[in-house]
């Protein structure tokens, strides 16, 4: 059922953030550009659910934009948080919760047997980068159009023209320098790969990918095509980089490599690993991080690397995840918010659908099957998300504020939770089609 949403404290908040911040936010997609109206300033979480400066409850599903795959405020996650919080919060040393959370990933992750945390997926994915480059000695790598690896410079690239192109800054402040370095490339397009490669041959040290990608919509890749871009950089003596910021732990805990069953040579995580903290990771074979200092000569450092209340949040986070059936209860229950909708949509003949992997999702304006590229995202169907967020809102349940951006289901959810929430989409839907 609809309800007026009250805003007041929100904007009143939102008046006050932008005498402080650029646009308001500090980080952009918060400010609410996409689907208009003010941005909703949250002063709560608890499980499934969220409640704003106005007193207004959500059933959440962006949820921290992923990372919190256990829900609001878990009790294991804030007792080990706040019994380690009394012990200090930074030492600039090492730390035995550096040792705690590392074993507990490598040991359970076939795919690296070395990790090195950091403190964003930004910092992961751009200290990859370096690494790659450092083990091979060469200077350019591939990215995918639709790909998003964090804000660092050689990474705010968008495609130029032609089918093996050089990039092109989308960022103001990039020098094209530095975007000149990276090679964009159409998603699920195996012979621009190759035509790339074959171009610049012996230059590239790269191939960047997300498995998932789940930045520009979720567009779920042919598993054949990742197996064939494995092949080729094995191949070409590239190294091949799978961010996995938001598949890692959340597909499963060996995310995309383990659900693909493809071994990556460098593997990116973020902030689910610290149950919500800012905190990321790189890591790969022994042989591959003996690059790093200061084993070897690829320079990489943090102050606030490997900090022992993200550890501990991690190490809390991650144990639940273990637990003999939690991804297979994950998947039931985003199926359980999923199905109905999608059986609604097709009911009405409306052009829609409902992209998942796993406990992510995607609402997609559109009638087809896949969607496998950016290009292939309809730019006007994006009026649609506007309309049908504000209704959504309206009825109790948050999402991210873009129609680029992909929902999340937590363990935190009831089944109660879902249905309630599945009925809201149904309504919703039907007020964007009316």
């Amino acid at each position: 059922m609809a309800t007026t949403l009250q805003r007041s404290s929100s904007a009143a908040l939102f008046d006050k953030a932008q005498t402080l911040f650029p646009g308001g936010v500090n980080s952009p997609v918060r400010a609410f550009k996409s689907v208009g109206g003010t941005p909703l300033f949250m002063d709560k979480g608890q499980g499934a659910h969220i409640w704003d400066a106005d007193g207004n409850e959500f059933i959440d599903f962006c949820c921290s934009w992923g990372p919190l795959i256990l829900g609001h405020a878990h009790p294991a996650v804030v007792e080990r948080v706040t019994s380690t919080l009394a012990n200090g919060t930074s030492f600039g040393t090492p730390t035995r919760l550096e040792n705690e959370l590392g074993e507990l990933i490598l040991s359970n992750h076939r795919y690296a047997d070395r990790i090195r945390f950091v403190s964003s997926g930004t910092e992961a994915a751009m200290s990859a980068i370096r690494l790659a480059r450092g083990v091979t000695g060469r200077d350019k790598i591939i990215k995918f159009d639709g790909c998003y690896h964090g804000h660092v410079d050689a990474l705010l690239v968008k495609a130029g023209s032609g089918l093996a192109t050089l990039g092109t800054s989308s960022s103001a402040g990039v020098p094209e320098a530095y975007a000149r370095e990276t090679l964009v490339l159409p998603l699920n397009d195996l012979e621009a790969l190759e035509a790339c490669i074959a171009q610049y041959k012996d230059e590239i040290a790269v191939v960047a990918i997300e498995p998932i990608p789940a930045n520009n919509g979720l567009l779920i890749q042919d598993p054949e095509f990742l197996r064939e871009v494995r092949r080729i950089c094995t191949r070409e003596g590239i190294l091949l980089l799978f961010d996995e910021v938001i598949s890692g732990f959340r597909v499963g805990f060996e995310g995309a490599a383990g659900l693909y069953d493809i071994q990556p040579d460098v593997l990116a995580f973020g902030k689910i690993i610290g149950g919500g903290l800012p905190v990321g990771a790189y890591a790969s074979s022994k042989e591959v991080m003996k690059h790093i200092a200061p084993s070897g000569p690829v320079y990489q450092a943090g102050t606030l690397s490997g900090n022992p209340v993200a550890m501990a949040a991690g190490v809390a986070q991650l144990t639940e995840c273990l637990k003999s059936g939690f991804y297979e209860d994950l998947d039931r229950k985003a199926a359980r918010l999923i199905d109905p909708v999608v059986a609604h949509a097709r009911g009405q003949g409306y052009n829609f659908n409902i992209f998942r992997r796993g406990s992510i999702f995607w609402l997609a304006f559109s009638d087809a099957v896949h969607i496998r590229r950016s290009d292939q995202i309809d730019s006007d169907s994006m009026a649609y998300f506007s309309t049908m967020h504000a209704a959504l809102l309206e009825r109790g349940i948050y999402l991210g504020p873009s129609g680029y951006e992909v929902g999340f289901v937590s363990a935190a959810h009831t089944d109660s939770d879902l249905d309630r929430a599945s009925e809201a989409f149904i309504e919703s839907l039907d007020v964007a089609f009316e």
